[in-house]
């Protein structure tokens, strides 16, 4: 058993948490469905991505089915930024094409019930910052939800380091197969594309993925690949790995480890759910 960490935060803050599963109650790590679990194999390691149908079902069913079709399976990293994304998900790898299956309409932005389990972070001007998940969010606060006909406030996820998004074309509802990992947060994409999980291991094995540069829009000479994507419930069980997230008192401890850490240049981009995986 090992505790890996995403790097949503720099290498030293990740380094001097004292988070230790061994040493917190049970009820404060939840384990995260093996739908949920995206296993994306590279030459440069395993990422695990945490996917968030409450915030993207349309986009989740998708990659879900896709992926355990063995659709992804060689498939390009075709452009990569550095300190932005890293895009693939196209049988071209040119950025012009899809799956055989229809479009998917936009998720920008969803109704965030109280079953939710928003864990709030910080307040902004226009309302709360926290995580549905692992996936940060701004949301209206829980007492909209009093006023509203569905008992829900407004949410949209947000575009931090790690976070998994849907690419599309100039169209909101042109989602098709393609995807990006983010690897530094990227206010601008906020309410335009639509993000439906965020990395939980594997963040170096993201940053290690071959480069484009800004000049030629990420565009990758000689890309690197994903070798095998399923879910981890489509793998044999011998090799499905099992992935553990610090909730409660051990996730508020780390937001508050954070806070101290970064001082005034705090923001909810900075928080990562420490996560726990085991086998596989």
């Amino acid at each position: 058993m090992k505790i890996v960490t995403a790097a949503a935060l720099s290498l030293s803050l990740l380094a001097s948490s004292p988070v230790a599963a061994q040493t917190a109650p049970a009820g404060d790590w939840r384990t995260v469905a093996p739908e949920n679990l995206l296993v994306i194999d590279t030459v440069h390691g395993r990422i695990l991505v945490e996917l968030e149908p409450r915030m993207a079902p349309r986009a989740v069913s998708r990659i879900r089915t896709l992926a355990d079709q063995g659709f992804y399976d060689g498939l390009k990293f075709h452009r990569v930024i550095p300190n932005f994304m890293a895009q693939t998900g196209d049988p071209q790898g040119t950025g012009q094409g899809g799956s055989d299956l229809p479009d998917i309409a936009a998720e920008f932005e969803f109704r965030r019930g109280r079953d939710a389990g928003f864990v709030p972070v910080t307040t902004s001007p226009t309302g709360q910052l926290g995580l549905v998940g692992s996936v940060p969010v701004t949301t209206q606060p829980d007492a909209q939800m009093m006023i509203t006909a569905d008992f829900k406030a407004g949410a949209q996820g947000l575009f931090c380091q790690g976070v998994a998004g849907m690419a599309r074309g100039g169209q909101p509802d042109s989602a098709n197969s393609q995807f990006f990992l983010m690897t530094g947060p990227k206010d601008e994409l906020n309410g335009r594309y639509t993000p439906f999980g965020r990395v939980l291991a594997g963040m170096d094995a993201v940053r290690a993925i071959k480069a484009g540069t800004t000049a030629n829009n990420g565009s990758v000479a000689d890309p690197d690949v994903m070798t095998r994507t399923r879910t981890a419930a489509a793998l044999p069980e011998g090799e499905r790995p099992t992935v553990r997230v610090a909730t409660g008192a051990v996730l508020q401890a780390e937001i508050e480890r954070v806070r101290a850490a970064r001082g005034a240049g705090f923001n909810v981009c900075d928080v990562q759910p420490p996560a726990e995986v085991v086998g596989g």
